[in-house]
């Protein structure tokens, strides 16, 4: 056994495979040390420990003690952060995603419904001011997802969930209880920055415990139906219950907010890295050797680094991947649009029709019902594609003609939507007709997404093909699009007033036309923008290093002597 110049317990910046013939018997020891717990829902239930460093204890009685740093390690990443869970536990996490992303989108539209109340409480006048509660909320979608992602990819997802849900109930409840305008925009921010969380870190989530790419998209299908459902029901909501009060509006937010806030809390971490962490510090206590570490822990921490790698790698990936640039800008203008709606609805069925404020927000349940449709377009396609599968096909190996071919189906819908909003919208054609134009739109926002529809579709596409830095993926997907989302609405009644109806949705379709050639370019370039792809190679670097030390020890482990030859090192990575 080599000698270390490391003092037990200092972390070494590398691993280094030590072991040999005569210490194997260390490794079914240390990992049967586990009393149970989430950590041990962990892909592989007991993960190998690997030895980093030796170093050397000198006893009261002057005899020397060998005591060994060791790694706790998982499986490569592509299933590294996969949960061992039950299909019950699965399920509960993928609700709690579910319905904590709801919460936010539920709030991002809930003064909808209640604007002319607001407006006539604290006696605002002016257009642009009355957009403002929905645009400063979606601001917070700007801020928040470049810091929550990160975050969770270093300290886990239930901390930052939790936390940051809970804040968002007490602003909620500020903005139920707000004194004056200002105060009630500052509160909605806050609100917006905290709701934010969720849309970034359940993209994560749902990589986390979902190995395959057909249950991790099914989850994403329902998650990116979620987040469609829920700003469509608030306006109706809030539009109805503003007659007594619009603090009522709030109220009802916060109750729904309250009771998910209970199964939050519920909610195991999932985030591998993170559990085997929790296992290291656990076997630390339980063995008494201070040596074992997990490979979060012997990554680089600090202030510089939590700025300069881990908050600025959204950032980095906008900037740098190709996929992630074009995803964002196509999906913005679909969100932008979507959330535009909420100034031009108004506009046409109150404008036009004579709606009051709560059946205003009817016409958004069209919307909906075409989210719904999306979801089922999504699950038949899916079947399709696992038959095709089995069977063997060339092309399902290509993740390009898996994910895209729905977004390339939801663009033109989409297109199609916004043409025929604008020019059935008139006095003299009923009102239904505009309405149902809902329907198309609600498919074509979500198919167009990487993962079924442009929405869907898009944002599976992110998520597989960056797999562990998923959540920082997404959150850039998020920070732009929510940036689009918070300044178009603002433009919303002036440029319908100026172009009118019919030219103002026509303006918007022509844009998403052009949007919609981006999925065709992935399907055809995709793979060469992945090979090219700086995160993509590091993954791929990564899984191939996991692979060829998993072979080695599988050849050690059925040799007879059952030897352990030293490794290479393994340098951790500063993604």
């Amino acid at each position: 056994m080599q000698s270390s110049n490391h003092a037990p317990g200092s972390r070494p910046s590398q691993y280094e495979d030590l072991t040999t013939s005569s210490d194997a018997h260390t490794l079914p020891a240390l990992d049967n040390v586990h009393n149970g717990g989430e950590e041990d829902d962990v892909r592989g239930g007991t993960s190998g420990v690997k030895t980093l460093q030796s170093s050397s204890t000198r006893q009261g009685n002057g005899t020397t003690q060998s005591q060994e740093s060791k790694a706790i390690e998982d499986e490569p990443p592509s299933t590294q952060t996969q949960f061992r869970l039950f299909a019950g536990k699965k399920v509960y996490v993928l609700f709690v995603g579910i319905i904590s992303v709801v919460n936010s989108t539920f709030g991002s539209s809930l003064p909808a419904g209640a604007i002319h109340y607001l407006a006539e409480y604290f006696h605002v006048t002016s257009q642009a001011q009355l957009v403002l509660p929905i645009s400063l909320f979606l601001v917070g979608y700007v801020l928040g997802p470049v810091v929550f992602a990160p975050l969770s990819e270093t300290y886990g997802r239930r901390i930052i969930m939790v936390s940051t849900f809970a804040l968002f109930n007490i602003f909620t409840l500020a903005c139920a209880v707000a004194p004056n305008w200002p105060f009630f925009l500052v509160f909605r921010l806050l609100c917006g920055i905290t709701a934010s969380s969720a849309i970034a870190v359940v993209g994560g989530l749902f990589a986390d415990i979902y190995n395959d790419p057909t249950s991790r998209g099914r989850a994403m299908a329902f998650f990116m139906a979620a987040t469609a459902c829920g700003p469509q029901l608030a306006p109706i909501i809030s539009g109805y219950i503003s007659v007594v009060t619009w603090r009522w509006a709030f109220w009802v937010g916060l109750i729904i907010a309250g009771v998910s806030l209970a199964f939050l809390c519920l909610m195991q971490e999932t985030y591998g890295p993170t559990i085997l962490k929790r296992r290291a510090q656990r076997m630390r206590r339980e063995t008494g050797n201070p040596n074992i570490f997990a490979p979060l822990e012997l990554e680089k921490k600090g202030a510089r680094q939590m700025i300069t790698v881990t908050l600025t790698r959204p950032v980095r990936m906008f900037l740098s991947e190709a996929i992630v640039l074009f995803s964002c800008v196509y999906i913005s203008i679909a969100y932008a649009i979507f959330y535009l709606f909420f100034e031009a609805y108004p506009l046409i069925f109150e404008g036009i029709y004579g709606f009051n404020t709560g059946t205003a927000g009817l016409p958004f349940l069209a919307i909906g019902v075409g989210a719904l449709l999306s979801v089922a377009m999504f699950l038949y396609w899916d079947s399709k594609l696992m038959r095709a599968r089995k069977a063997n096909a060339p092309w399902t190996e290509v993740e390009e003609y898996r994910r895209l071919p729905l977004a390339a189906l939801g663009g033109p819908l989409y297109v199609i939507s916004l043409f025929w909003l604008g020019w059935t919208a008139k006095s003299d054609i009923h009102w239904i007709v505009p309405i149902l134009s809902g329907i198309p739109f609600g498919v074509g926002f979500m198919l167009g997404k990487p993962k079924g529809s442009v929405f869907m579709s898009l944002m599976n596409y992110v998520t597989d093909a960056y797999e562990t830095f998923a959540a920082s993926a997404l959150a850039a997907t998020s920070a732009t699009r929510s940036t689009f989302g918070a300044v178009l609405p603002i433009a919303a009644r002036p440029m319908y007033n100026s172009l009118g109806i019919a030219w103002a949705s026509s303006l918007l379709a022509f844009l998403s036309l052009a949007m919609s050639v981006i999925p065709f370019a992935f399907i055809k370039y995709g793979d060469r923008i992945r090979a090219n792809s700086k995160f993509c190679q590091e993954l791929r670097e990564k899984k191939k290093g996991y692979e060829e030390e998993r072979e080695r020890e599988e050849s050690i482990a059925s040799s007879p002597e059952h030897g352990i030859t030293p490794g290479e090192v393994t340098k951790q990575g500063s993604m």
